[in-house]
C-alpha cells in the first residue's frame, strides 16, 4: 500500500531499507508489514498525540526508520481515507431510502389514481341512478323502484354456507384472504382517506389512511424500514411484543401449505381500555406465504361459520370480535431494508359497549393509533437500535427497557380489566363514585413479593388491592391534562398514600396506612429512554424525602418511581395518553412484580382544532385563584369545545391479609381524591370564553397589569406595544397574551425574579405562571449575560428604557434560546411609581 509517491531506493546501501528512505526529505513508501503495523495502531488509537507518535516510533521495529512526522501524515490521511468511505456509504444508503421511498410515492400516486376514477365513475353511476328515479316517480311507477331496491338489499347481503375446516378448505379461505387484503393494500377495495394530522414527508412515521364507509373500522399505512422481510415478519407476528393492547395470542395449530406457506389457527385477546366496556377475543387464520414477486405476505381473518374443524367456545368476560381481512405486505428494496404496506381491519362489536363509549370502537383513527402504527414505530425503533448500536440509552430504546415498559402498560391493563382467570375478585363497590375495589392473592401475583420483606420480620400472607374507577372528561385535550399530571404530582397525589404505597414492596408491621405523613421534598424526574419519535417516555421518578416507617420520622428516605409516560403530543389525533408508575427499590429486578398505577385517557372524538404546546405551564397559577383557568379563548383553543374523552384511573397496593378493610378504605379515599383532583385540573385546562388571565396572587389584576405595560411603553419609547389592540382592557390583555415576542416582567429587587408573562413568555423558558415566580433573572443569563445585565439594570432602572443586543439565555428547562434583540422598559403603576421591569425578547427560538 502507497500512502504517498514512492522515493529514490538507489541511495541506500541496504535493499530491505531501501521502500522506506526519504527522497528530498518528502514521501515516503511504506512496506506490507509497516502498513499492517500502523493499521494495529489506528485502530487502537486514530488521532496519537506528537509524544504518542515519537513513542510508537522508538517502540516498533518496523517503523524505526520514518520519521514522526512521517507517522502524522499518514494517520492525517488514514483518517480522511475513513471518512471518505463513511461518507459514500451514508450517500449510497441515503440513496437507496429516497429510491425506495420514491418508488412507494409513485405506487401510492397510482393507488390514489385510481381511487379518483372509481369515485368518478361512482359519482356518474349515482347521478344516473338520481334521475332514473325521479323519471320513476314520476311515473309513478313505485312497484318497479321498491322491487329493485328489495333486490339490491338482498344482493347486498349474501348467505354463505358453512365453510370447510379440512386442510383444503382453510387452504381455501386463506388464498381468499389473501386476495381481499392485496386488494386492499394496494388497491382500492377500501375508500381510504387522510389520517387527519398526518403530513407525509421524509421524516414522518409514514403514510398513513384510514376508512371511510366501510364495514367495521379500517387503517392503512405503508413506509420504509431497514429491516430484512423476514425480520419484518418476525417482528410483526409476535403482536403481544408491541401491540399493548393485546393479552395473548395462542397458536392453535399450524399446517403447511404446498406452496412453502404456512396456515395458523390463532386464538387472540385483546385488554378492554376501560373499566366501563368489556375485552374482546378473535378465533383467527392466519396465513403466511411468498408471492411471484418475491414479497413476503402475513395475512389474517376471522374464522366464523365454519364446519368439520376446531372451534373456539364464547369466553367469559370476553366478546367475540371479527377481523376482516387484515395483514402486511413485506417487499425487499435493493440494497437492503423493506417496503412494508399495513392493514388493519376490524369489527368490534360497538353495540357491545355504552353508547358514550361507542366512538372508541367505531373510530378508524383511533385504531390507527393504537395498532397500525405502533406496528410501523415499533419496526423503525428496532431498525434504528440496530443501526445505531452505540446510541446512549436517551434516545434508543434497548430490549431490556422495552421489556420494562411492557412489563408497566402489562400491568395497568391487567388492574383494569380485574380477570377472573388471574385471581381478581371483586370485594367492594361504591356505587356513588363507580369505584371498584378487586383483590388478588393468586401465589403467582405473589412470586416476588414475599423477598422483599427484608426488615427483619418474617414472611406473612400478601395480597394485592387494586382500586379503579373511569370518568368523562369534557373539554379537556388528554395530552394537556396528562402533562400536567406528569410535571405537577403535588396537585393530585397524596403524601401520606404515596409512602404506603411505595412502601408495599417492604411491608412490615410498621405499614398501617395513614399511621404518619410520608413527605416528599420534591420530585425529580430521571430519564431512561425514549422511542426516536418521542411519543413515549421511560423514566424514574424520585420523591425525595420520603418517609414510611417510624424509624423514618426524623430522617426521610427518598422513593423512587419507574414511570412510563405516553401520548403528549397534543397535534397527535386520537392518541391515547397514559402515566403509568410503579414504586422499586435496590432491590428491583427482571422478577420483580411490579404493581403499575396511574392514568389512561383516551379521546372520544376527533377533534382536528389545536392549541399551544405549552398550555399546561399556566395551569399551576389557575389552580391557585380556586380553579380559573387563565388561558384566553382565541385562536389557540379553536376546534377545542365539546371534546371528550374518558379517564380511567387504577392504583394497585400490597399488603398483608388481615388489613384488607383498612387498605381497602384507605385506597376507595385515595382514589376518590384523585377523582376531585382531576376535576379541579380539568375544569382549569378547560378552554371557556367566560375564562380570562389570570394574574399571580398578591398582583394587581391582569387586565391592569397589561394596561400599565402598555402604556408606560408608549411613554418611554413614543410607540404603541400593540398596535392592533383597542382602548378596552380586555383587548389589551388579549394582545399582550398572544403577542409572538416573550414579554416578561420581573422585580426591581436586589435580586430580580420574574412575575408575570405572556403566552410566548411561557414557552420560552418553559415555565408556569407559578413556576415563574421561583425563577430569578440572572438565572437565565450565562456568565456574559450576567455581566451585561449587572450593568444595564441600574440604567434600566434609573432611565426608564434600554435595548439589549441580541443573544442567548437558558429556558427553566436548561434549553437554550437565542434572540434577535431585548427591549427593557419601567413599568408605572397609576400613581406613576415603578412597579416592575418589563422584558420583551424579540424573534426568539430554541436553538
Amino acid at each position: 500500500m502507497m500512502a504517498m509517491s514512492c522515493k529514490d531506493a538507489g541511495k541506500g546501501g541496504n535493499n530491505n531499507n531501501n521502500n522506506n528512505i526519504m527522497d528530498n526529505g518528502k514521501y515516503v513508501r511504506y512496506t506490507p508489514e509497516q502498513v499492517e503495523a500502523l493499521e494495529r495502531l489506528y485502530h487502537d488509537c486514530p488521532k496519537p498525540t506528537s509524544l504518542r507518535r515519537q513513542q510508537l516510533a522508538r517502540e516498533c521495529p518496523l517503523l524505526s526508520n520514518i520519521e514522526p512526522k512521517q507517522i502524522k501524515v499518514w494517520f492525517q490521511n488514514r483518517r480522511c481515507r475513513e471518512k471518505q468511505r463513511n461518507e459514500a456509504s451514508r450517500l449510497q444508503s441515503v440513496n437507496r431510502k429516497l429510491s425506495a421511498m420514491n418508488k412507494l410515492l409513485m405506487e401510492e400516486n397510482d393507488r390514489l389514481q385510481k381511487q379518483v376514477s372509481q369515485l368518478v365513475y361512482d359519482n356518474g353511476c349515482f347521478r344516473q341512478h338520481t334521475q332514473n328515479t325521479k323519471v320513476a316517480t314520476n311515473d309513478t311507477s313505485c312497484d318497479s323502484v321498491v322491487t329493485s331496491g328489495q333486490v339490491g338489499q338482498r344482493q347486498s347481503t349474501p348467505q354463505h354456507p358453512p365453510r370447510d375446516a379440512s386442510p383444503a378448505g382453510l387452504l381455501s379461505i386463506a388464498e381468499e384472504t389473501l386476495a381481499e387484503f392485496l386488494s386492499k393494500a394496494t388497491g382500492t377495495a377500501i375508500e381510504w382517506v387522510q389520517m387527519p394530522g398526518m403530513k407525509p414527508g421524509p421524516d414522518s412515521i409514514g403514510i398513513v389512511v384510514i376508512s371511510h364507509g366501510c364495514t367495521g373500522v379500517a387503517a392503512r399505512a405503508c413506509g420504509l424500514v431497514s429491516l430484512e422481510p423476514t425480520r419484518v415478519a418476525e417482528i410483526l407476528k409476535d403482536r403481544p411484543s408491541w401491540f399493548r393492547d393485546c393479552r395473548v395470542v395462542d397458536i392453535l395449530d399450524v399446517l403447511p401449505t404446498a406452496n412453502g406457506g404456512t396456515i395458523e389457527l390463532l386464538y387472540m385477546q385483546l385488554y378492554a381500555p376501560t373499566t366501563l366496556a368489556t375485552a374482546r377475543d378473535f378465533w383467527l387464520l392466519r396465513y403466511t406465504s411468498i408471492t411471484e414477486d418475491g414479497s413476503l405476505v402475513v395475512c389474517e381473518r376471522s374464522l366464523t361459520n365454519i364446519q368439520n374443524g376446531p372451534s373456539i367456545p364464547s369466553v367469559p368476560n370476553f366478546v367475540r370480535a371479527e377481523m376482516l381481512p387484515s395483514g402486511y405486505l413485506i417487499r425487499p428494496c435493493e440494497g437492503g431494508g423493506s417496503i412494508i404496506h399495513i392493514v388493519d381491519h376490524m369489527n368490534l362489536e360497538a353495540w357491545n359497549v355504552p353508547e358514550v363509549l361507542r366512538p372508541l370502537y367505531e373510530s378508524p383513527t383511533i385504531l390507527a393509533q393504537k395498532t397500525t402504527m405502533m406496528a410501523l414505530r415499533q419496526l423503525r425503533q428496532i431498525a434504528f437500535e440496530v443501526s445505531q448500536p452505540s446510541t446512549p440509552n436517551w434516545g434508543r430504546r434497548p430490549a431490556a427497557l422495552r421489556a420494562l415498559s411492557q412489563r408497566l402498560s402489562r400491568g395497568f391493563n391487567e388492574a383494569v380489566n380485574g380477570f377472573t382467570d388471574e385471581g381478581w375478585s371483586l370485594v367492594g363497590n361504591d356505587v356513588a363514585d363507580d369505584i371498584s375495589i378487586l383483590v388478588n392473592s393468586s401465589p403467582e401475583k405473589l412470586v416476588g413479593l414475599n423477598p422483599s420483606f427484608s426488615n427483619g420480620y418474617p414472611s406473612v400472607n400478601t395480597a394485592i388491592l387494586c382500586a379503579k374507577a373511569s370518568m368523562l372528561l369534557q373539554d379537556v385535550p388528554p395530552a394537556l391534562l396528562l402533562r400536567f399530571l406528569r410535571e405537577h404530582r403535588s396537585e393530585w397525589a397524596d403524601n401520606n398514600v404515596d409512602a404506603y404505597s411505595a412502601a408495599a414492596i417492604k411491608l412490615g408491621p410498621c405499614s398501617l396506612p395513614g399511621a404518619q405523613a410520608g413527605n416528599y421534598g420534591a420530585q425529580v424526574i430521571l430519564p431512561l429512554a425514549q422511542t426516536i419519535e418521542h411519543e413515549e417516555l421511560l423514566e424514574v421518578i424520585k420523591l425525595e424525602g420520603a418517609g414510611f416507617c417510624p424509624e423514618d420520622a426524623l430522617m426521610g428516605r427518598d422513593m423512587f418511581l419507574l414511570q412510563l409516560c405516553s401520548g403528549m403530543d397534543e397535534k397527535a389525533v386520537g392518541m391515547c395518553s397514559e402515566l403509568i408508575f410503579a414504586p422499586i427499590d435496590a432491590s428491583f429486578s427482571d422478577e420483580t412484580p411490579l404493581l403499575a398505577s396511574g392514568f389512561r385517557i383516551i379521546p372520544l372524538d376527533s377533534c382536528k382544532g389545536g392549541s399551544s404546546p405549552n398550555r399546561t405551564l399556566d395551569l399551576a397559577s389557575a389552580l391557585e385563584v380556586k380553579g380559573s383557568g387563565n388561558n384566553l379563548s382565541g385562536e389557540r383553543d379553536v376546534g377545542i369545545g365539546n371534546a371528550r374523552s374518558v379517564m380511567t384511573i387504577a392504583f394497585e397496593f400490597a399488603f398483608e391479609s388481615h388489613m384488607q378493610e383498612s387498605v381497602a378504605a384507605m385506597a376507595r379515599q385515595y382514589v376518590r381524591s384523585i377523582i376531585s383532583s382531576v376535576q379541579r385540573v380539568a375544569s382549569a385546562l378547560s378552554p371557556s370564553p367566560n375564562r380570562g388571565v389570570q394574574a399571580p396572587l398578591g398582583a394587581p389584576e391582569a387586565h391592569t397589569l397589561a394596561r400599565w405595560i402598555s402604556n408606560s411603553y408608549r411613554c418611554y419609547s413614543g410607540m404603541e406595544l400593540f398596535k392592533d389592540a383597542g382602548g378596552g382592557s380586555d383587548s389589551i390583555l388579549k394582545s399582550m397574551w398572544h403577542h409572538p415576542d416573550a414579554i416578561i416582567c420581573c422585580s426591581m429587587k436586589a435580586m430580580p425574579v420574574f412575575t408575570f408573562a405572556n403566552q410566548a413568555g411561557l414557552d420560552m423558558l418553559e415555565t408556569t405562571l407559578l413556576g415563574l415566580q421561583d425563577i430569578s433573572l440572572e438565572k437565565i443569563f450565562d456568565e456574559n449575560g450576567k455581566k451585561d445585565m449587572c450593568s444595564e439594570f441600574p440604567r434600566i432602572i434609573q432611565q426608564g428604557f434600554g435595548c439589549l443586543q441580541g443573544g442567548l439565555i437558558l429556558s427553566n428547562m436548561g434549553k437554550p434560546v437565542s434572540y434577535e434583540r431585548a427591549v427593557a422598559w419601567k413599568v408605572l403603576n397609576e400613581e406613576d411609581q415603578a412597579y416592575c421591569i418589563c422584558f420583551m425578547f424579540i424573534s426568539w427560538s430554541f436553538v
